[in-house]
This record gives structure tokens, sequence and C-alpha cells, in this order.
């Protein structure tokens, strides 16, 4: 097999929801497709390709349209079973397959999903996403347009996000710090302590941090400058969250420093490794600095405690030491966006109305970064000392688990933690590059 070598990323045959950043505010839209129709399925694609923008300039008005594919979307377009046999195993089986080893039980498990995540019937992912409402409009009218009259093709489900100017999320949290920065993107990186992470990463035909290349799909025309991407609904608990730090503080800082805590990051974005005694906006608000720091001198976490949801889904240096994992394999692009309105300013009580975010991983390994973050990391509490806790703000707390926040002279546990995040549904999808969707769209050759 022929593999791309070197750092010099083929920008202008990846999709720019890839490897570039949404704007910020941004609207954005994300529908499923199913494919009953393989000729329908086709001529799809080759609608929605002139409206797909690379990598390797801006998208048209700040506005984008992404597209992926389901496993069993790959089939209903034709793909022949040798290729299909070459893709990852976990995108083979699906998420929902794999939920009980992801901790999605309970209120999280399949058969409480929205349907039909989590099913067969989902074929096409698309991402529309622009800086505003009227940019958005436009866009989604020409994703309508690709599937209109095209009785082979149905859309089975959709949802609307957004992205508020503050960058915050339903839990009151600034987010989107902290993305990994891309050797050969030309996209520079916001921590001076993290050199750029090798593509092969993120993308299929480059090299990665082990210093070999991710297994790519074939044929290679259809693996290469692509990647897999996580798909995940959640919904947030706040009412439960706010009461839940409402009980545990005796004033309304001690209730902000507390869940500042949990999360790693005051709400401003502010780290607690720079800030760690209260917020500071400014700091939270500039990109140069945010993301400009280390956790090597906090192992005991006296600043940022070592089960903080930001810190265990990034450690950074803090097992640079440890000699057994190595950070860099374990890093993904990571997208999120809000859904549903937020809850009202010292609301206490749940008003009924589903909210969350929706998120989105891409990487070149599903298992090495996705699910590793997420059943190592997240879900357990080994790689920290702290078997019987998990991530105190999205792990699938069952009401008995406890969190550690150290401190002199002596350390604070909170206790009996609820589940805050329930999953939706979600699914495991693969981006292929702007060659591959010509190929798709043509029909496989023999």
């Amino acid at each position: 097999m022929t593999v791309v070598r070197g750092t010099s990323l083929e920008l202008g045959d990846i999709q720019r929801g890839v490897l570039q950043s949404r704007p910020s505010p941004y609207a954005g839209t994300y529908l499923l497709l199913r494919i009953r129709d393989r000729d329908a399925g086709r001529t799809l694609i080759e609608r929605l390709l002139p409206h797909v923008a690379s990598a390797a300039g801006p998208a048209p008005g700040d506005a984008s349209l992404s597209v992926a594919f389901t496993y069993a979307g790959l089939r209903a377009l034709g793909v022949g079973e040798d290729s299909l046999a070459s893709f990852a195993p976990e995108f083979r089986e699906g998420m929902a397959a794999r939920a009980a080893h992801l901790g999605d039980r309970g209120d999280s498990a399949p058969e409480h999903w929205e349907a039909p995540l989590g099913t067969s019937a989902v074929h096409v992912a698309l991402a529309v996403l622009a800086r505003d409402e009227q940019h958005l409009d436009e866009l989604r009218v020409r994703a309508r347009r690709a599937h209109e009259q095209l009785p082979g093709v149905e859309v089975v489900w959709r949802q609307d996000c957004y992205q508020l100017p503050n960058e915050r999320t339903s839990f009151g949290f600034k987010d989107g710090i902290g993305q990994p920065a891309i050797e050969g993107s030309g996209i520079p990186s916001t921590n001076p302590h993290e050199p750029p992470i090798k593509a092969g990463e993120f993308v299929l035909g480059y090299p990665d941090e082990s210093g070999g290349f991710a297994p790519m799909p074939t044929p290679e025309l259809l693996g290469r400058n692509g990647t897999y991407m996580v798909f995940r609904k959640l919904r947030t608990r706040v009412a439960a969250y706010r009461q839940y730090l409402r009980a545990k503080a005796r004033t309304r800082e001690e209730e902000a420093a507390l869940g500042a805590k949990i999360v790693g990051r005051w709400p401003s974005g502010a780290p607690l490794s720079l800030a760690p005694d209260r917020d500071d906006p400014a700091l939270g608000q500039d990109d140069a600095r945010n993301n400009a720091f280390g956790y090597g001198d906090d192992l005991r976490g006296f600043k940022c405690p070592a089960g903080a949801h930001a810190r265990r889904a990034n450690p950074r240096d803090a097992l640079d030491g440890e000699g057994l994992v190595d950070v860099r394999l374990h890093r993904m692009i990571r997208r999120g966006t809000s859904y549903g309105p937020m809850l009202g300013a010292g609301e206490l009580e749940d008003d009924g109305i589903e909210r969350g975010i929706v998120f989105v991983f891409l990487g070149t390994r599903i298992d090495r970064q996705f699910e590793f973050v997420k059943t190592q990391w997240l879900n357990d509490g080994v790689f920290i000392g702290a078997p019987e806790e998990r991530d105190p703000l999205t792990g699938p707390n069952q009401g008995w688990e406890r969190f550690t926040i150290p401190h002199r002279p002596i350390r604070r546990r909170l206790d009996a933690l609820p589940p805050f995040v329930v999953t939706r549904g979600g699914e495991y999808c693969f981006v292929p590059g702007l060659r591959a969707l010509h190929w798709l769209a043509e029909g496989e050759r023999a």
C-alpha cells in the first residue's frame, strides 16, 4: 500500500471540518440520513460535493458542510465486502454494540437512546455549521436540495445546535480549549508545552506518534486523507449539578470553587493550574494563555485535582514520570456544541426541557483515542491512584462515587455523586477525503 510520508498534508483532499476550527459563535444543524436506494445515495453525494470545502482554505461565508458515513451507510452505497472488512473493528461494530464497554448503562444504555441513533437505519451524517443563522439557512437550503426529490434518501434525525458568544456550555463553563496542534496543518499550537502531534493521529495515510501508520481502509483512494468520527449526544442534568453544589457548599464563593475543582477550569475558561484560587476572566479569554500550562508542577493536585474532568481528559505532562502512558498517543480533535436552551441563571429546579452537548471526536484510532480516554481516564481512576473514582462531571456515576479534592491540612471528598450526564445516543462514522467522496459518488469499480 502506498502511503503519504512526511508531514506535508494534502489539505486540498481533507474535509475542512476535520482540521479547521469552527467560527465563534456559530449556529448549526446535524442531520442523519438513511439510504434506501444505492443510486439515490450516490446521487446525494454528487449533489453535496460542491458544498464540501477542503482544509486548504476558508469556507465560503464562514459556513461549512461535512459529510460522514456509518458502516451500514458504506454498505448501503455498495462498497464491497473486502473493503468494508478493512475498516477498524470498532467502526464496523458501531457505538451501540460497544455501549457497555463505554459505560453507557442504565439511563444511558442504547435501549433508551433517541431513535434511530445506534441502529442500522443511520447511514449518512451531515454537519451544517455557520457563523450566524442567515448563513446557516443558506447552507441548509443547499443541503436540503441535495436530498430533495430523491425518494431513496430520507432524513431520519435532526438536531439544531449552537455556540454562544461566550463559548459556554449548559453547565456554565467555557468549552473548546485545549485542541491539539497537528503537524503539517499550518495551525499554530496554543500550548508551548506540547509540540504538534503527528498528523497520522488524526488523518489516515501519515506517520503517527508511534512511528507507524494507523491501519487504512482499502482501496487507498477511499481511506487516504479520511478519519474516524465519534458522534455523541449527551443530555446534561444542569439542575441536579447545581443542586449538588449548593448542598455541598456553605457559600456562593465555595460553590463556584467546588464547580471549578470538578471541571478543572473556572467558568471563564481560566485553568486552575494558572488561577488556583479565583476566576480570572482575562486569562480565560486569552487564547495565548488559557491553554499554555501543564500539570507537572502540581502532581499532587493541590491546584487542579488529578480527578478533575479536564485533567482526566488530557493529563498533559502529569504522567510523564510514570513511564507507562504516552499521552500523545491518546490525543484527539474534539468539537463540542450545545443544544437546547440554557437553564436560567440561579435556577435549581429542572424545567423539563432537554439540553446538553453534541460532542464530535476525530482521530484515526477509535480504540486508542476515544475509547481509551473514555474507559481508562474518564470512567476509571486507576491511573490517578483512585480506582473507585470516576470523572465527577461526565463519568457513569451511580450515586455512590466520590471525588477527592487535595487540600492542606486535610483533603476534602465529595461523596454520593449522581450522574450529571446521560447519553442520548451516538454513532461511529468515517469521514472520507474529497477524492474518496467522488469515488463513492461514482460507485465502486471492480
